[in-house]
């Protein structure tokens, strides 16, 4: 598996968090929390929109310390969502595989 695959599924190398935060475009930052505010249905700040991936050294999104998604992984122990059995009807990463086209391939590649 990529490294650039976050604990959830996501490709970093394709997220919009973690390109604006390379490139440094508040622009992008304020365009993403719009929509996954949107999408989510919580309140993101593009403040909030800082992220290099959760599997890679350096700044982390806002939301990082408090993500189920992690907290639940590393007390497995695990890499990613992908090595847990409880993967096709976890509650925690649902939401992501709902919402993100290609997450759940990119767990179980």
């Amino acid at each position: 598996m990529k490294d650039f695959i976050a604990r959830c599924g996501i490709d970093c190398e394709t997220c919009d968090a973690r390109i604006a935060t390379i490139a440094n475009d508040d622009k992008l930052r304020e365009e993403t929390a719009t929509k996954w505010s949107a999408m989510y249905g919580a309140t993101i700040t593009p403040e909030s929109i800082n992220c290099v991936g959760c599997r890679i050294d350096g700044v982390k999104i806002g939301h990082y310390y408090e993500c189920e998604i992690c907290k639940c992984v590393e007390a497995k122990g695990f890499a990613t969502c992908g090595e847990c059995a409880e993967l096709e009807t976890c509650p925690i990463v649902g939401m992501v595989l709902q919402h993100v086209p290609g997450a759940k391939e990119n767990l179980t590649q």
